[in-house]
Parts: C-alpha cells; structure tokens; sequence
C-alpha cells in the first residue's frame, strides 16, 4: 500500500467515477427494481387462455366427428338404396310384377328384420335389410320398395330410413329416396 495515499470512503470513490453517490436517489423516479420471470398471476391468466383454448378446440373436434359420422350415413344409406335398385334390375320381371316390394307409399316402412326366404327377391330383400341394420343401426333403420306397374315396364321407389339424432343439428329421422323406372 501506498503511504501517501489514504484509503478512502466508498461515497467518494463514487463521486470520482462520476456517477451519483451510493444510496442517491434520482429526483421523481422510484427505486430501481429489477424484474425476472413472471409473476403467479400472469401464469395463471396464461394458463386460463390455454385452457379456454384447448376446450374450444375440442368441442370443434367432437362437432367435425359426429358431423363427419352423419355424412358417413348419409353416404352408406344413399349406396345400399342404389345397391338394391342394381338387385331388382337384375331381376326385373321379379321387380315388375312386385316380389321386390315392402311397405306401401306414402310412407309406410318395414322396420322390423328380414324374413328368410328361398327365392331371388325374399333372399335380396334378406340381404339388403341385414346390410341396412349393420351400416345404419338396428334401432331406428327402416325401408320401403314399392314398383308400380305400367306398360311393361315399373316406376320403383326405395326409401332408406335411419335415425340421425347424433348429428349436429340434424333431425332425428333421415331418409333418402331414389325412383327409377326398371
């Protein structure tokens, strides 16, 4: 240590490097404080956005399945209708003179299971009503075939009934229709 030199207050050494002394406050500004990391209750409003987030994501997410699963139906229903308008063309005299028919129009469906049969149109109706019920549902699936004579020819109508209560905003009974002329 330097004999000449004597050691000197730390307010001094401050005001010799220029800066304010130690413990000096600016006028009108408040005490310095420095922030790290996020307080509680910024994480928590975070985490109430995510939140909200990941339930409105969801609720879109089970709206697109059943919506999705609706038109699945839909499609299934609009292919065995036509798969059994394909049968009775196969079998058009069968079909013309009215083997082919269930129900009576306007709207009288069969909903109940097939009947067994040995013939062409009891066995196609079998199928067809056994495949409609494992596609659609057994609870609500109903059918309709009536072909009305004239000419030599028939003007055939299938009907496909099935309940749709799980699509959204849909009505509890769908049906698709499709007429033809075998």
């Amino acid at each position: 240590m330097n004999p000449a030199r004597t050691p000197s207050s730390p307010l001094g050494a401050a005001r010799r490097l220029g800066g304010p002394p130690l413990g000096a406050r600016l006028r009108g500004a408040a005490p310095a404080k420095r922030q790290r990391g996020a307080s509680l209750i910024e994480v928590l409003v975070a985490f109430l956005l995510l939140t909200f987030g990941l339930l409105g994501m969801s609720a879109m997410q089970i709206n697109a399945l059943q919506n999705n699963h609706s038109a699945l139906q839909r499609s299934q229903a609009s292919m065995l209708a036509h798969f059994k308008m394909d049968a009775m063309r196969a079998n058009r005299v069968d079909a013309i003179t009215g083997l082919y028919n269930m129900g009576a129009l306007p709207n009288s469906r069969i909903c109940g299971p097939a009947v067994a049969g040995t013939d062409l149109a009891t066995r196609d109706r079998e199928v067809w009503i056994n495949a409609l019920r494992d596609t659609l549902g057994e609870a609500d699936t109903c059918a309709l075939v009536v072909c009305l004579p004239g000419g030599g020819s028939a003007i055939c109508t299938v009907q496909v009934q099935w309940d749709d209560t799980r699509g959204t905003g849909g009505a509890a009974m769908q049906v698709v229709e499709i007429v033809s002329q075998i």
